[in-house]
């Protein structure tokens, strides 16, 4: 029993030493940190609203200009003043950024078919199958993959209420 544990001690360190080396020798250098810090300042639901496939194609589009700032509605105008920040632009050229959008679900019209509730990438519907469903409205992104799921057109997307990171001053018009 004793050599048994201390065979197996002994291969465990030995692999995962292996594995350690193996690690630092294959490891990947990241050509631009930037790219990562955008990327983890995005939403990260995968939604495609911003045109791009994923978060990483837009964050690696903004980080070499190819693409505004403003290009996120789910994130809204708060994300964009952060990526301005971040990649030094000036605040005052991000013009309008697309309002962020909340998924609604008729009640009336609903009659819990789950087909939202499997498309939905955040997992912002919550229901069972036979049941109303609810959509909570913090986790949702307003990227319409429910609305293109649900069969009986009982959902539909609005703009989302304004809270303090949404909101912000209008300019000032000139007199």
């Amino acid at each position: 029993m004793l050599m048994a544990t201390l065979v197996l001690t002994l291969l465990g360190l030995t692999l995962g030493g292996l594995l350690g080396l193996a690690a630092k020798y294959f490891a990947v250098q990241d050509d631009n940190p930037i790219i990562g810090e955008i990327e983890q300042m995005l939403p990260g639901s995968q939604c495609g609203q911003c045109g791009f496939p994923g978060c990483t194609p837009a964050a690696e589009a903004m980080a070499n200009g190819s693409a505004a700032v403003t290009c996120c509605p789910p994130g809204g105008r708060a994300l964009a003043e952060n990526l301005a920040r971040l990649l030094d632009i000036d605040l005052s050229t991000l013009g309008e950024s697309p309002a962020p959008q909340v998924a609604s679900i008729n009640e009336e019209l609903c009659t819990g078919c789950t087909r939202c509730y499997k498309a939905c990438p955040t997992d912002a519907i919550v229901g069972a199958s036979k049941q109303l469903h609810v959509v909570v409205a913090d986790a949702c992104t307003g990227c319409n993959q429910c609305v293109d799921a649900c069969p009986e057109d009982c959902i539909s997307l609005s703009g989302q209420p304004l809270t303090l990171t949404s909101w912000h001053w209008s300019k000032p018009e000139a007199a």
